[in-house]
């Protein structure tokens, strides 16, 4: 019944066209509300082929495209989205009709299905049976370990292919099947993104075999929990990237990686080879990274360089002091040390973090990571590297720059100075 409420059906649309209508090739109807009754819907009209009828691959990443903003930015989307209801208009824009089923996901379980998808991928399977608690698929009083054994059951060989081979119908199934016994169920609310995700995908099928919604749904996870100022998002990024207090920079080079491809406005008519040149990676990172969105992401990246530079300013004078030492009359073979485990992966950190945020992480060529000072030069395969990378910060706009070469290093050389005084007062007083 409240489908056929047309004052309902358009007040949807109204908030809809508010909310997306300004995507670049998103057409949502005008809607003419002192025209509109319960009975009687008055909106603009609009022509062009239902999208089932035609194969545009570009106006499937444009819904695709909306569809992630609906479900994990604002979390008032669409909740029929079958071809019928798209329209692909004269001009080639993407047109969405009959806002009659509408779903509402919350703040808080948008960011259990944030954490929920990342501990997935990340194969946390403990953290994630927390998550089906606080989504609802899985009771309070579920016995934790054995759920952490059956999910991970059921998602490890999965996993192990890669997300972008995870098929959400194949997905759901499996969970249908092994989890049964643990009261799994889908909470209403749930039913609906699902609903939206499953249908989302069948379109997309039809265009193409391989197509994986939960493939395209992770690049923008990652940039969402990257970039999110939710104290909860924060803190699910914290856990993720440090384990016992050692920071995991495989987890980071991969979040940013991942979230470099999610589909924007920008990127949606870029061909891959063009993402994937090593310039525009580059780019891209310092881009992203010096975002204002990006504010907690940069403060545990300047922690880490500092960290990293302290370790290398110990490696420089450590070399120094064994090459004096070794120079002097009746001195035998002497290596001085001043490093300690900590100092040494702090380094390794930071080569791992110059490779990555030139492009080169996996470069041909590229070794391991060494304990040496000099890396930082080394690793560079010519000249040109450090050139590129400077032309590059050229290209960024102004407010960029100037975080870059003036605001960041003052502020990274404070964090330097601070771990000079913290360790010059332990070895005082300890």
């Amino acid at each position: 019944m409240q489908e056929m409420d047309y004052k309902r059906e358009a007040r949807n649309a109204v908030k809809f066209r508010q909310l997306y209508g300004d995507i670049k090739d998103v057409v949502v109807p005008e809607m003419y509300m002192s025209q509109t009754t319960r009975k009687v819907l008055t909106m603009q009209w609009v022509e062009g082929t239902k999208l089932a009828e035609i194969k545009d691959l570009y106006l499937i990443e444009v819904g695709v495209y909306c569809s992630f903003n609906q479900l994990l930015e604002h979390g008032f989307y669409h909740a029929d989205p079958h071809a019928g209801n798209f329209l692909r208009t004269y001009d080639g824009k993407l047109a969405y009709l009959d806002f009659g089923m509408m779903g509402e996901f919350k703040q808080e379980l948008r960011d259990g299905f944030l954490e929920a998808c990342l501990h997935l991928v990340n194969r946390d399977y403990d953290a994630l049976a927390k998550d089906f608690v606080t989504l609802g698929l899985l009771p309070p009083t579920v016995d934790k370990d054995a759920a952490t054994t059956a999910l991970t059951g059921v998602f490890r060989d999965v996993v192990a292919k890669g997300v972008q081979n995870i098929s959400f119908g194949d997905f759901l199934k499996d969970l249908g099947v092994n989890m049964y016994k643990f009261k799994f169920r889908i909470p209403p609310y749930f039913s609906l993104v699902i609903r939206s995700l499953a249908v989302l995908e069948g379109i997309a099928i039809s265009y193409n075999p391989n197509y994986k919604v939960l493939g395209s749904t992770y690049p923008w996870i990652a940039r969402k929990v990257l970039t999110d100022s939710s104290s909860k998002l924060k803190s699910t990024l914290q856990a993720l990237l440090y384990k016992d207090g050692k920071f995991r920079i495989d987890r980071l080079e991969s979040l940013i990686s991942e979230s470099l491809h999610a589909r924007t406005e920008r990127t949606l008519i870029m061909e891959q080879s063009e993402i994937h040149e090593s310039r525009f990676f580059i780019k891209q990172v310092l881009a992203f990274v010096l975002d204002t969105k990006a504010t907690f992401l940069r403060e545990l990246l300047l922690d880490e360089l500092a960290k990293g530079l302290y370790a290398l300013g110990l490696a420089s004078f450590d070399s120094v002091t064994t090459a004096v030492l070794a120079n002097l009359p009746f001195s035998s073979s002497y290596s001085f040390s001043s490093m300690t485990e900590e100092d040494s992966v702090n380094l390794r950190n930071l080569q791992r973090l110059v490779l990555f945020l030139q492009g080169l992480n996996n470069a041909p060529g590229m070794g391991k990571p060494s304990n040496g000072a000099p890396f930082a030069f080394s690793q560079f395969r010519s000249a040109q590297e450090p050139l590129q990378l400077l032309s590059v910060i050229s290209e960024l706009p102004q407010d960029m720059q100037q975080q870059l070469l003036l605001s960041l290093p003052a502020d990274l050389t404070g964090r330097v100075a601070s771990r000079v005084a913290a360790r010059a007062l332990r070895r005082i007083f300890l």
